[in-house]
């Protein structure tokens, strides 16, 4: 059965996001390139080498991807979807949610429910939106 993971796209900040994301996730950076790094560059404006054309962020069972928008592209920001993330306890799910919330946006907060001990929705600060499991499920 194929995976499926997550692929993020930011405007100008994916590296930064990227690097948060392995810190607060406790997950393994396994590439990062930007655009300046890759082969046969000369086609993008110069304004683009800095941006992160791929990275793969392993953690848990999983893995997240992301890379900034191109100059010249626009960039609607992230929408349509959230990032579900189940975390085995519900302190190291508060932990994760508490990190995103600060600076984000919480759009349901942290508490127990009828499915799971601990759920919560936050957008973080680089407008990621997730959803958090922690704990045993209920039901």
């Amino acid at each position: 059965m194929p995976n499926i993971h997550a692929y993020l796209t930011f405007d100008g900040n994916a590296a930064e996001a990227m690097r948060f994301y392995e810190k607060t996730l406790g997950g393994t950076m396994q590439m990062m390139m930007t655009v300046g790094d890759a082969p046969d560059t000369e086609q993008f404006p110069p304004e683009a080498k800095k941006r992160l054309m791929h990275a793969s962020l392993a953690y848990g069972g999983g893995i997240l991807m992301a890379s900034d928008s191109m100059p010249g592209q626009p960039y609607e920001g992230m929408k349509g979807f959230g990032v579900a993330l189940t975390i085995e306890t519900v302190a190291e799910a508060r932990r994760v949610f508490d990190a995103f919330a600060e600076g984000g946006h919480v759009g349901m907060p942290f508490e127990k429910t009828f499915w799971v001990e601990g759920f919560g929705m936050v957008t973080d600060r680089f407008g990621t939106p997730w959803l958090i499991n922690g704990g045993k499920p209920l039901v």
